[in-house]
């Protein structure tokens, strides 16, 4: 009997080591497969997303800056034109052309890349079209798209090129609002106090670069409706980021330089309303004060980016945007008050968002590893985030 006991106990141990091991191998085998998945050739599609257009974005507004600085304001429309700068007026028309074209190559390749997406991961890119971050930068190649459009040095806003190209690109932003901003005041889940972050200024500014693409079309009208549209969703989320809401803060340590995006609505708004009214008026005055002090709070806090700045990755490239956009705002804003502190002002932003562009441009190049990390917030096979 008591050989039979041992022998029962035995067996049972045995049973029960073999139980335990079973989540143990079930574990090790989920690690193999999922290590599998990422080294498929199409594992690179999954883990692309539409964040990634922060780099045609970053392009697309040197581009426009470039162009504003080396040959002024190319719109018919307007009532004065912004001179050269003496300091960029001798640089070659090659080196504009050079990064326009950098730019354009850079939107095509993305967008090829997000239509494969499209084509072969729709379940990640509907997922990304429901996350409360990335659903935002679904308007980022359309608003590249735009800034191209105005910095083009073929084609004038007043040619019919022009003015197809312009529908062709305003027409997805303006569906995207209807879906977007309805959501945020007619379902629950996606009110805007739950769903709100800093990311959500690129809707807005989608509106504010269509109504200048407009204006500078000489379509007033329909310039001053897109606005509107864009300066009263640009309100409601400013308060709504100031009181910082549920949802408001949920945005991940690496996500931190779109901060940045906080000055760059109001600045791009005050581009807008200048195209609109023809003038650097009081309210564009206002629009760019608002930017500068956002600008100066964002810069006089290098803690809160400290963590994103550990590692490199596409996260830094909204950094380069809303500098760009600055900087354009104080090159209007010198050529309407033609004061040296206004010049000296323009000529730091230009020479800062430069500098900035071209860092990014060689960090990327250099760490290209880096681009497509496993831990990334938007990865939708292993969501990080709330949705």
């Amino acid at each position: 009997m008591a050989a039979g006991d041992e022998a029962a106990a035995a067996s049972t141990v045995a049973v029960s080591l073999n139980n335990n091991d079973k989540p143990r191998r079930h574990h090790h085998a989920a690690s193999r497969k999922e290590e599998k998945h990422h080294h498929r050739p199409w594992a690179m599609l999954t883990r692309f997303h539409a964040g990634y257009f922060r780099i045609s974005l970053a392009l697309s507004g040197q581009a426009l800056l470039w162009r504003t600085l080396t040959s002024g304001d190319n719109s018919s429309t307007a009532a004065t034109e912004l001179r050269p700068l003496p300091l960029v007026r001798s640089l070659p028309s090659a080196a504009f052309l050079l990064l326009w074209s950098l730019a354009l190559l850079a939107l095509l390749a993305l967008a090829a890349l997000y239509a494969a997406r499209c084509l072969l991961r729709f379940h990640a890119v509907r997922a990304e079209f429901r996350h409360h971050v990335a659903m935002n930068y679904l308007f980022a190649p359309w608003i590249s798209c735009l800034l191209l459009l105005q910095s083009a040095p073929f084609l004038r806003p007043d040619a019919p090129p022009y003015h197809l190209l312009w529908w062709a690109f305003s027409l997805p932003i303006l569906a995207l609002d209807v879906k977007i901003y309805g959501q945020w005041f007619t379902r629950g889940r996606r009110f805007l106090s739950m769903v709100a972050n800093p990311a959500s200024h690129i809707t807005v500014i989608g509106n504010l670069v269509t109504a200048r693409a407009a204006a500078k079309m000489g379509w007033h009208e329909g310039a001053v409706a897109i606005f509107a549209v864009g300066a009263a969703h640009y309100l409601v989320l400013f308060v709504t980021l100031y009181q910082r809401f549920l949802g408001s803060d949920s945005l991940p340590a690496m996500l931190r330089p779109v901060f940045f995006l906080f000055f760059a609505a109001p600045s791009m708004a005050s581009l807008a309303w200048n195209a609109i009214s023809s003038s650097f008026d009081t309210c564009c005055k206002m629009l760019f004060f608002l930017s500068l002090f956002l600008f100066a709070s964002l810069v006089s806090r290098p803690a809160l980016f400290k963590r994103a700045m550990r590692r490199f990755s596409v996260a830094w490239w909204a950094y380069s945007f809303p500098l760009s956009v600055l900087a354009l705002a104080s090159a209007e804003y010198a050529q309407e008050v033609r004061q040296a502190a206004a010049n000296g002002l323009m000529l730091v932003l230009a020479v800062l968002s430069v500098a900035v562009t071209l860092a990014l441009m060689l960090f990327t190049a250099l760490r290209t590893a880096d681009l497509l990390p496993h831990d990334d917030p938007f990865d939708h096979g292993r969501p990080q985030l709330p949705t």
